[in-house]
């Protein structure tokens, strides 16, 4: 639902704080939601890959035309830099990759998500089948969708989905609904990309959803770089400052697409721009992407002239979460990979969709990786050394049924 189009009843009865303001709106909300029932128009099962005639059918009909214009900042007197606030001392931000798939499942995981009232909710991109207008009406803006908006904001990333029908539900529609706190205000999502910050970590959403695709149909056989794009570097460098070495808080980057992977395609130009901004200023970083529908974490890593980062893929929101092994001669960087089976569908065996539930308290950030049953089968904590950037690492608890690798460290 846009955050700007409430029911008059969601004014009956307002409390006197804003904190009861909003659990009252969200139940409403969560209620209205929940009447809703058999309204979803995907089966999980219509999203393997097997189906191709599927993807097909609304790849022909929503591809061809210009791409929409890029939207960069400064833009609508917006920098892209919004202040992280501060509750109780913490701050809770629910992140979602490849989950607007307009699924039982994704809409198990939207509600399961509004439960934890989390401040921020992000949507790391990915909006089936290609990010249409219906389809991003349907996932995020009608009475029925399950979108959760956070309490003091949302935003959304782009991946290649919304880009095969050229951007423009996604530019058009989707950001103007993206709503955040900004010095008092609202503020719109004016661009593909953002920065979350406070004293001690910023949370930088990188866009490579735009530069993902070329030409129609060459593009899926011939996977595009998704390099940033020059006004996209030109703000990490002017406005966000990246490569300033007297700014040592912890750095946590987003984006729909894997820097590196042990299953699939990896997108080392990205890495490489990164490295050339940062500068003298090189620091590790977290790095939390989707595109691949796995849950899988790895050691510290850095393709050739790109960063250091500890990756973490959390592609499982909504689509048939991907369990097989990863490819022959790349386990060496793979951590932890969640090949739990959750159900067979069509003699595919699909595992366990979920979500991300980053924490902020001060200098560490918990995060916990949640599935659609409500289980915690990761707990990690990252701490910020703030005299150099440095990050540390303590693994607070891993699900047993969660394969660890021997070659890695623990």
């Amino acid at each position: 639902m846009d955050p700007q189009k409430r029911d008059t009843q969601q004014y009956v009865n307002l409390g006197h704080s804003k904190l009861e303001n909003h659990l009252k709106t969200q139940v409403a909300l969560y209620e209205k939601k929940t009447k809703y029932t058999g309204t979803t128009t995907n089966l999980l099962s219509a999203f393997f890959w097997s189906n191709l005639m599927g993807f097909a059918f609304h790849y022909a009909k929503s591809r061809f035309g210009p791409k929409v214009p890029y939207q960069f900042y400064p833009r609508n007197g917006d920098d892209g830099l919004y202040p992280l606030e501060v509750t109780d001392g913490k701050t809770t931000l629910a992140l979602l990759s490849d989950w607007a798939s307009d699924t039982v499942e994704s809409d198990q995981i939207g509600h399961l998500v509004s439960t934890y009232q989390p401040d921020y909710t992000i949507h790391l991109g990915d909006i089936y089948y290609v990010g249409t207008p219906q389809e991003v009406e349907d996932n995020f803006l009608a009475p029925h969708s399950s979108w959760h908006y956070g309490s003091h904001g949302s935003l959304a990333l782009s991946g290649n989905h919304e880009m095969y029908s050229n951007g423009r539900a996604y530019f058009e529609k989707l950001l103007p609904a993206m709503k955040i706190r900004k010095n008092g205000a609202v503020a719109t999502q004016q661009a593909g990309f953002f920065c979350l910050e406070h004293e001690h970590w910023r949370i930088i959403g990188l866009d490579t959803g735009y530069t993902s695709t070329n030409r129609p149909f060459l593009e899926v056989l011939f996977k595009p770089d998704c390099q940033l794009r020059e006004e996209q570097v030109a703000w990490l460098k002017n406005i966000v400052k990246l490569g300033d070495p007297t700014d040592t808080r912890g750095i946590i980057l987003l984006s729909h697409h894997p820097y590196y992977s042990s299953f699939r395609d990896d997108h080392p130009i990205v890495g490489k721009q990164l490295r050339e901004i940062f500068g003298e200023a090189d620091r590790p970083v977290v790095w939390i992407w989707g595109h691949e529908h796995r849950l899988t974490f790895y050691d510290q890593h850095g393709l050739s002239d790109g960063i250091r980062a500890w990756g973490r893929c959390v592609g499982i929101g909504g689509m048939p979460v991907e369990i097989d092994a990863p490819d022959q001669g790349h386990e060496n960087k793979l951590r932890l990979h969640d090949q739990r089976v959750r159900e067979r569908l069509k003699r595919r065996d699909v595992g366990y969709n979920g979500f991300a539930l980053m924490t902020i308290q001060g200098k560490t950030v918990k995060l916990d990786y949640i599935d659609q049953n409500n289980l915690t089968v990761v707990s990690e904590a990252w701490t910020v050394n703030r005299t150099n950037g440095d990050l540390r690492l303590e693994t607070l608890f891993v699900h047993p049924e969660i394969r660890q690798f021997a070659d890695t460290k623990v």
